[in-house]
């Protein structure tokens, strides 16, 4: 009855999203929650709320709209705090995320965020996920490097699998890597451990410095680099879903839970492709199920809030840069067909596409924002020059 709602390889992505989801970005709000003054109780607090306002939301939305809608928090934001709360107290720290919060559900609110959304081409959205995606690509096979046989193998097997049972190529990658990890002594066993940690309260104070300095750059970077990737993404997969309600109903979380550590709750872009791909399932109409698999391993996740990082940590990196790699390979290649199929909109998606991939930062803002705006002005200055 379960496999029939949920094939392995559906469930299969769900895990992988939120297992890439974790490992790319936990260290991170560990050391922002450390900026801030937070002593590891409080830390592991944090991680169990925000995989449980994660593993909430990405279930809500899904459920909702019958579509893949995965969430994350802003891994971007995260980065901007670990700088930004140096010297800052937590009740400082959870004043900022009530402010850039509530300037997040103000844009919802108003539909300024779902306006802008809809002047994007879908060939510069699907420009940019490619160049989102390109980077976990490249990691993959540089990974090879220094792990030949850990991840030769996921390869070869992936290969394989491809070739004759295709939906399963992601689950025989995971198996022989676990196995091959695990007697090549890869594993750090040592580090697992398994403990509950309820999230503490902290009120909030508000200082008008941090709001300036942190809380206005935190709240640009997050719509820029976070939710307008999310959206990009839904929008290149296929699944136009109006951008306002869903903009309304994370930053709200947000801002109802901020007082736990849900520092943000954003439409995810990397992950959520995971789940949005043909490898999840061979139906668009049904990849729902993948995020709805996402959500509930969220939940999970959030349940041993304190011992996520733990995990993270016991797991060999070139394993998790591989099986990423592998999941996201058919996204990608889909993202750059969909950019590149129109000929007079080619030269502006490449610069969309290169732009993203570079890696650039200006201004605190990353690279994914800069890649729509010059893609987009080169799209518009193109299309107007053709016209003349």
């Amino acid at each position: 009855m379960f496999t029939r709602f949920c094939p392995f390889p559906t469930l299969l992505a769900g895990f992988v999203a939120v297992l890439v989801g974790y490992a790319s970005s936990a260290a991170i709000i560990w050391q922002a929650a450390a900026a801030a003054g937070a002593n590891a109780s409080q830390i592991a607090g944090w991680m169990t709320a925000l995989g449980l306002a994660m593993g909430f939301s990405t279930l809500a939305l899904t459920l909702w709209k019958k579509a893949p809608i995965l969430t994350a928090w802003s891994t971007p934001g995260a980065a901007l705090m670990v700088g930004g709360l140096q010297g800052a107290t937590l009740n400082e720290a959870v004043g900022i995320f009530i402010f850039a919060n509530a300037l997040i559900v103000l844009c919802g609110v108003t539909g300024l965020f779902a306006r802008l959304m809809k002047l994007i081409p879908h060939s510069l959205a699907a420009a940019m996920l490619a160049g989102i995606l390109l980077r976990f690509g490249l990691q993959a096979f540089s990974s090879l490097q220094n792990h030949l046989v850990l991840c030769g193998s996921m390869l070869v097997a992936w290969l394989l699998c491809k070739a004759f049972a295709p939906r399963y190529a992601v689950v025989a990658a995971l198996v022989v890597g676990s196995l091959a990890a695990w007697l090549g002594g890869e594993v750090q066993r040592n580090t697992l451990s398994f403990a509950l940690v309820a999230p503490e309260f902290i009120s909030p104070h508000f200082s008008p410095a941090l709001l300036l300095s942190v809380g206005v750059p935190f709240f640009l970077v997050t719509m820029a680099s976070q939710n307008a990737p999310g959206f990009a993404t839904l929008q290149a997969s296929g699944y136009h879903i109006p951008a306002s309600p869903l903009i309304v109903f994370t930053g709200g979380l947000a801002l109802l839970f901020a007082p736990f550590g849900v520092y943000s709750v954003c439409i995810a872009a990397i992950t959520a492709a995971i789940c949005q791909s043909p490898d999840a399932h061979p139906q668009a109409a049904q990849r729902w199920r993948a995020a709805a698999a996402a959500g509930v391993f969220y939940l999970l996740a959030g349940l041993f809030g304190g011992s996520i990082t733990a995990l993270m940590a016991s797991l060999p990196t070139a394993w998790i840069e591989m099986l990423a790699g592998l999941a996201l390979l058919g996204t990608l290649s889909g993202s750059l067909y969909q950019a590149l199929q129109q000929a007079n909109e080619r030269d502006a998606a490449m610069v969309t596409f290169l732009v993203t991939a570079s890696g650039l930062t200006l201004a605190g803002v990353g690279s994914a924002f800069w890649g729509l705006i010059l893609g987009g002005a080169s799209y518009a200055v193109l299309s107007q020059v053709r016209r003349a």
